[in-house]
């Protein structure tokens, strides 16, 4: 049993679900104002979708306007490549959104999210994680490849005023990971509530790659959630019926935790991070001028040459860096369509209601431009496994219909294979260096789905060869029917620290759609 009052929630006596203050009130869908519209570039149609609820397409994300628009600033970088250690404390904070009233919010090290941690690959990095808070915690390393027993899962929980003390041993190639909390059944309270960050693999290569590599000014770290806010500008989750089968979308935009900021760039190439850390939403980006964007690296890391793409999809938990051209000296905006998932109606394959400004982009011609031309080709190499002879296996993620998941609450509304989550149960165990062919299928609607401790290559999505953003290597992918994967497992995972695989809709997660694994 724990003890009440932290962090101005507490601790129900069922003893390891969170329980937030039930608010009084009813969902506060804002309506766009005519200069909101123009400045987002919505039309009039678009503009009234901003105001409907949630029925066949949630509401628009929106950013709110501000009199002077402020500059987006990026988390505090902490370097630990040279010094092969970093410190984490798990703390309270509170936290003023766009001039609103303050919320309890939780961060590493600060009031709301985390730094962005920049680590050497080919080395050993001490890590410690502190726990400030008055729950359990994790900091599981999302997009690493590490052992089992330091992936940071559910199996690693941090009990309060404790500390937690991994070696993080990489041998894998650059890439744009992140870190957030993962204990079962708090997931997605924790971190819609800020327990999550960024984290650069890096190998100190980039400037001869001819890649941006200045942080914050050509190099951006870009963490996307969407929020909700009550009309005192509190944020707000209260994770009812429908965010709890759907999964929470919020309508107003944050990027690295700010509404409505401005990103401020030079007039070169400037290259994107981008980490998709909402609970639930699914991005359709773009830019607002058709311009295209280059994809250079996907999760797992670099492309073989960049791709012009005017448009890709990136779903929870999935990492994508982009180059975008500002030569030319125009300013535009990131946008998203606002793509419906939902599991009342079984709407699969994400139809689209609208469009929203994700983040603006704005020259400023005094800052230094480093790259003026995009790269012919990369030193990442496309995954070309051979799956002759593989095991295979098969997944499906199962959601219930029934009255009882309507009326209840408890960790068996979804699962996998029929299988709720159970901790101490073990679903398989796979060889160590073996090569595996999984089969996903999604139940209802579309689910990001997530392997701890491997990269994979996506064979094929519903029979057809992957989208282009699925071509690299992966960790985290969208099931929109069935996909096809080739997975091996290069890190070792005990039955007593083994890996998970789950849904990356945190409310799914949270409530059993989540199975575990041993490597040896």
């Amino acid at each position: 049993m724990f003890p009440k009052a932290c962090w101005g929630h507490h601790w129900d006596q069922v003893g390891s679900r969170l329980v937030f203050p039930l608010l009084m009130l009813k969902r506060h869908w804002q309506r766009c104002q005519p200069a909101l519209c123009e400045q987002v570039m919505l039309n009039r149609r678009q503009a009234l979708l901003c105001g409907a609820s949630f029925g066949a397409v949630a509401a628009l994300p929106v950013q709110l306007a501000a009199q002077t628009r402020e500059h987006l600033t990026y988390p505090p970088l902490l370097d630990a490549t040279r010094s092969q250690r970093f410190r984490l404390r798990a703390q309270a904070g509170k936290t003023r959104f766009n001039g609103g009233a303050t919320t309890d919010t939780l961060g590493y090290n600060q009031d709301y999210l985390g730094p962005t941690l920049r680590l050497m690959t080919g080395a050993d990095t001490q890590a410690e994680v502190e726990n400030q808070l008055r729950a359990p915690v994790s900091a599981h390393w999302h997009g690493l490849l590490v052992p089992g027993d330091v992936d940071g899962g559910p199996h690693q929980a941090i009990a309060p005023g404790q500390s937690w003390r991994p070696v993080l041993s990489l041998d894998q190639p650059p890439a744009t990971a992140w870190y957030h909390s993962h204990v079962h059944g708090t997931t997605a309270e924790q971190v819609m509530f800020g327990l999550a960050g960024v984290l650069h693999v890096t190998d100190g290569q980039d400037d001869r790659r001819g890649l941006p590599s200045a942080y914050g000014i050509d190099d951006l770290t870009l963490v996307l959630q969407d929020r909700q806010f009550n009309r005192r500008g509190r944020m707000t989750y209260n994770s009812g019926m429908h965010d709890a089968m759907n999964g929470f979308l919020g309508d107003t935009m944050l990027v690295n935790g700010q509404v409505g900021a401005t990103a401020v760039v030079p007039k070169g190439i400037v290259r994107c991070r981008l980490v998709n850390g909402s609970n639930a939403r699914i991005y359709r980006l773009s830019l607002s001028d058709n311009r295209p964007m280059h994809l250079i690296a996907t999760d797992g890391g670099y492309l073989d040459r960049p791709v012009a793409l005017n448009a890709f999809v990136l779903a929870p938990g999935e990492r994508a860096e982009v180059l975008v051209d500002f030569t030319s000296g125009t300013n535009c905006s990131l946008v998203s369509e606002n793509i419906a998932n939902s599991a009342m109606g079984g709407m699969m394959g994400g139809r689209s209601g609208g469009q929203f400004v994700v983040l603006p982009f704005a020259i400023d011609t005094t800052l230094p431009t480093r790259i003026d031309g995009l790269p012919d080709s990369l030193d990442g190499a496309l995954p070309n496994l051979d799956i002759t002879g593989a095991s295979v296996r098969g997944f499906s993620l199962d959601m219930s219909m029934g009255m009882g998941m309507m009326m209840t609450r408890s960790n068996e509304q979804f699962s996998i294979n029929n299988a709720a989550f159970d901790e101490s149960a073990l679903n398989f165990a796979v060889a160590h260096n073996s090569l595996e062919r999984w089969i996903v299928q999604g139940d209802l609607m579309m689910h990001p789905f997530h392997i701890h401790g491997v990269r994979f290559q996506v064979l094929s999505e519903n029979g057809q060869r992957p989208r282009p953003e699925n071509r690299g290597w992966k960790d985290t992918v969208l099931v929109n029917g069935q996909v096809e994967l080739a997975v091996r497992f290069e890190k070792l995972a005990s039955r007593s620290a083994p890996y998970m695989y789950h849904c990356h809709i945190l409310e799914h997660e949270d409530g059993g759609m989540m199975g575990q694994f041993s490597v040896s």
